[in-house]
């Protein structure tokens, strides 16, 4: 019995992608063991027809109402109009994509990203967007995904000075919807807020004083202040012993999502700046869900690193760092409603 056409082109696709032999579900998983998502963006550009490259396809310093758009940020857009789950894209390249975007974070993390986007989305792709800048395999590139609650990047290193490629988001809403319980339950990321709580109640007398700031910024301006910024919060210099310990566990767990290159150039790029003794740790008191002292709105930053924790009404997490404060930025918060009708937020 001869075996379905497509089938067969299917397979060796796959093959000649190097992504997996396999279809459905497991094939994601196995390409990222297989091949570097920046490899899987020159394989994905490669099947790109010409109508499908005029769409998602950039040139590296392309510009439009955002800005320079490969450097664009902000935690609910889309970089181009087809979504990666339509008609758009083939199957095939719909996995390609997916693979590069497991290969971007920790496997062990997968899942949980699944679910986030299944809160918010009702699931992978359905509501996220590509574009790729530059022409991979021959020069500088870039692979951006995009939407609601989420932007990774991968470059290949061809971005200077960056982590992660650029400023990332990440987000989630967990089951109880858009404005959150106080305990956030089923959030994938509350547990890193909960920690850096545990180093607020550490804290004693002036230091966590300082720590304790009324207003947060809005969440957008990540932008580096530089050596001789004015910061505020608590100073981690001034902190003793066990809470810089304390700090450098919730730091692994901020970055314990994304694949562990990331991880390696973020902490790099922390360490030529100083180090987290350069950086300033604040809590902010207003928006504090179920007023329980658990500060759902914090913020960790230094000279060229930016970690803006905001957890009201629901999580949404903007990220920046890089070796040098004089990496610009171009960001953009298209956030809905901070609070409910009638609530201050104190």
């Amino acid at each position: 019995m001869m075996k379905n056409q497509s089938q067969i082109n299917r397979r060796h696709f796959l093959q000649a992608t190097g992504a997996a032999a396999l279809a459905g579900t497991a094939l994601p998983a196995l390409a990222a063991r297989k091949a570097t998502s920046e490899s899987l963006v020159k394989t994905l550009y490669d099947t790109f027809d010409a109508k499908q490259r005029k769409a998602v396809c950039f040139p590296w310093d392309y510009k439009n109402h955002n800005g320079l758009l490969r450097k664009h940020i902000s935690n609910n857009w889309l970089i181009t109009k087809p979504l990666i789950r339509s008609a758009f894209f083939t199957s095939d390249q719909q996995d390609l994509i997916r693979a590069i975007w497991e290969g971007l974070l920790n496997p062990n993390w997968v899942e949980r990203f699944d679910q986030q986007l299944q809160h918010d989305m009702k699931g992978w792709g359905k509501r996220q967007a590509i574009a790729i800048f530059g022409k991979p395999g021959s020069g500088k590139f870039e692979f951006v995904q995009s939407g609601r609650h989420g932007t990774l990047r991968c470059d290949g290193d061809s971005a200077d000075h960056v982590a992660f490629a650029g400023p990332i988001m990440y987000g989630d809403e967990g089951s109880s919807g858009y404005f959150e319980k106080a305990a956030h339950p089923d959030n994938i990321f509350w547990h890193q807020a909960l920690e850096a709580n545990k180093l607020h109640g550490m804290l004693d007398g002036s230091l966590r004083k300082q720590a304790l700031v009324k207003e947060a910024p809005d969440e957008g301006e990540i932008a580096f202040r530089g050596p001789k910024g004015h910061f505020t919060g608590a100073p981690v210099a001034n902190m003793a012993r066990d809470q810089k310990e304390h700090l450098q566990q919730i730091l692994s767990l901020l970055l314990e999502p994304f694949r562990q290159s990331d991880q390696d150039e973020a902490v790099a790029a922390l360490k030529k700046n100083g180090g987290l003794d350069k950086c300033h740790l604040t809590f902010y008191q207003r928006d504090d869900l179920g007023r329980d002292g658990i500060w759902d709105n914090w913020r960790l930053e230094g000279p060229a690193f930016v970690w803006h924790w905001r957890g009201a009404p629901h999580v949404h997490v903007w990220v920046h760092v890089a070796d040098t404060p004089k990496v610009e930025l171009n960001s953009r918060n298209r956030s809905g409603l901070l609070r409910r009708e009638g609530d201050t937020g104190l």
